[in-house]
């Protein structure tokens, strides 16, 4: 539905945000956004990756896991590299999950960090928490760094 103009200027653009610094947004110009970002992340963050962990692993290793993701230090990785270690594709800005966190990026609120876990011998980085998160900032700026709990 979108004419073939705005689709080859989106085209241009995208290559030229680097050096001019703007972005394409939903249809719009806009600045590029600064991603905000929360210092560690939320304490609900910790339940979620180990329900999410629990799918993987045992329950008494995703909770191993959970608990020691609490105490990892924060790392920073660009968000391309960690959707390559991750092999996951990226889910579209028409995700609800992925647009409520683009809003809050736009809004100038604060993220959690990312809670990764490195698979066990298959070369993955799980993303135990933050997937959406991740997609709306790659969606803006692929190359934005992330911070992220990995063990």
């Amino acid at each position: 539905m979108f004419p073939v103009e705005r689709v080859f200027l989106r085209t241009e653009l995208y290559e030229a945000s680097a050096l001019i610094n703007w972005s394409y947004w939903g249809g719009y110009l806009s600045k590029q956004v600064q991603i905000q970002w929360y210092p560690e992340p939320e304490d609900h963050d910790y339940p979620a990756a180990e329900s999410y962990l629990s799918l993987l692993y045992d329950e008494k290793s995703a909770a191993s896991y959970a608990a020691r993701l609490k105490h990892a230090p924060i790392s920073q990785f660009k968000a391309k590299d960690i959707f390559r270690a991750s092999g996951l594709s990226l889910l579209g800005v028409s995700n609800f999950h992925v647009e409520k966190d683009r809003k809050k990026i736009r809004d100038g609120r604060k993220l959690s960090p990312l809670l990764l876990v490195r698979g066990d011998g298959h070369g993955r980085v799980i993303i135990a928490d933050g997937y959406h998160r991740l997609c709306a900032v790659y969606s803006l700026d692929e190359d934005a760094v992330i911070p992220c709990k990995i063990v």
